[in-house]
């Protein structure tokens, strides 16, 4: 691995680590008094900064420009993969009353935040640097056309499926709630909600060939660099604020899948099922071989559900893909 990535690795566990430390001084409050500055900061993120960044994004996209095989060949099996964990997660945990409406709602969106966190990669902070060292402008190229739809797919896919399961939730504590208004309410938070808006009205806004206004694109931009910065100290405050022993099991599980199991069903499929080869086959290997970002835990901070697991599941596929990195990038050598 290069110096440049080791360098952000090393960057990212130290923002990490001063979000953990002020976490454990209680800088910004005492969790349990009120308020969680954890959560704050994941409102926040999930409210203010991250539609920026969708919205400009969307906006801006050239989807004439898009490499629309790769694009194909590297969503057709993380999708697979995001909507198997989610099944199984569902048998697993068959939608039951709880014991009140907000354990029934959290119990609900845990299939759905063990899903993201399973197949959603570090794609900016971890991915950039990567594919820019190992790959160069072309496959740099490659990696960005990739993560302009990373987020758009896969949140606005489960979040979908979550507001239907929290729906659900909510309509078995309400035994009189009719179908039309359970499909109604599921209808109406999935599209009045700070992912798929944003997603929504930049596709609209892309569609009329415009330019965004300039003062409009900078305002967008800067809010949409806080994200990175943001999301890491968040993912230290959590560690701190959260009891993750309990949630090492499923942090492993969730790892191991990211890192190990998801490459290598792109590699398949990519490979021999649409036939990719090159760097093209290089860089959606290593965009699926990248550890779990931190929108996993933003999205499990909104619905209060597994927060410990995917925060400890962020930490434990980063250090882990210091040493699943190699083994992909052997493999691909060996593929030519």
């Amino acid at each position: 691995m290069s110096l440049i990535v080791f360098h952000k690795l090393l960057a990212i566990f130290a923002t990490v680590a001063i979000g953990w430390f002020a976490g454990r001084m209680r800088w910004l409050g005492q969790a349990g008094e009120g308020t969680d500055p954890a959560r704050t900061m994941g409102h926040a993120a999930f409210f203010i900064f991250v539609p920026a960044l969708l919205f400009r994004t969307t906006a801006r996209l050239d989807l004439g420009a898009m490499p629309w095989a790769t694009v194909v060949a590297f969503f057709v099996p993380v999708m697979c993969t995001m909507l198997a964990v989610y099944a199984v997660q569902r048998w697993r945990r068959p939608a039951l009353p709880g014991a009140n409406l907000e354990a029934g709602e959290r119990a609900a969106a845990a299939p759905s935040s063990r899903a993201i966190a399973a197949v959603f990669g570090n794609s900016v902070q971890v991915g950039i640097p990567v594919a820019a060292a190992l790959f160069g402008e072309a496959g740099l190229g490659i990696h960005i056309a990739l993560v302009s739809l990373h987020a758009l797919v896969l949140l606005s896919v489960l979040t979908a499926l979550v507001e239907l399961d929290v729906a659900r939730a909510r309509a078995l504590h309400e035994p009189t709630a009719s179908l039309w208004r359970t499909l109604g309410t599921t209808a109406r938070n999935t599209i009045i909600h700070p992912v798929v808006l944003p997603v929504l009205a930049g596709l609209a806004w892309n569609a009329t060939g415009w330019a965004l206004p300039g003062a409009l694109d900078e305002t967008l931009q800067l809010l949409g660099t806080a994200v990175a910065p943001l999301c890491l100290v968040l993912i230290g405050m959590s560690l701190a604020y959260s009891h993750v022993g309990g949630a090492l099991g499923g942090a492993l599980a969730i790892s191991g899948l990211k890192l190990l199991l998801l490459p290598a069903l792109v590699l398949a499929v990519a490979h021999w099922g649409f036939g990719l080869a090159g760097l093209p086959l290089q860089v959606a290997v290593m965009m699926a071989a990248l550890p779990t970002g931190s929108n996993a835990l933003i999205f499990a901070q909104r619905y209060r559900s597994q927060e410990a697991e995917t925060t400890t599941a962020i930490v434990l596929s980063t250090l882990g893909f210091v040493l699943t990195a190699p083994l992909w990038l052997a493999v691909l050598a060996r593929l030519g």
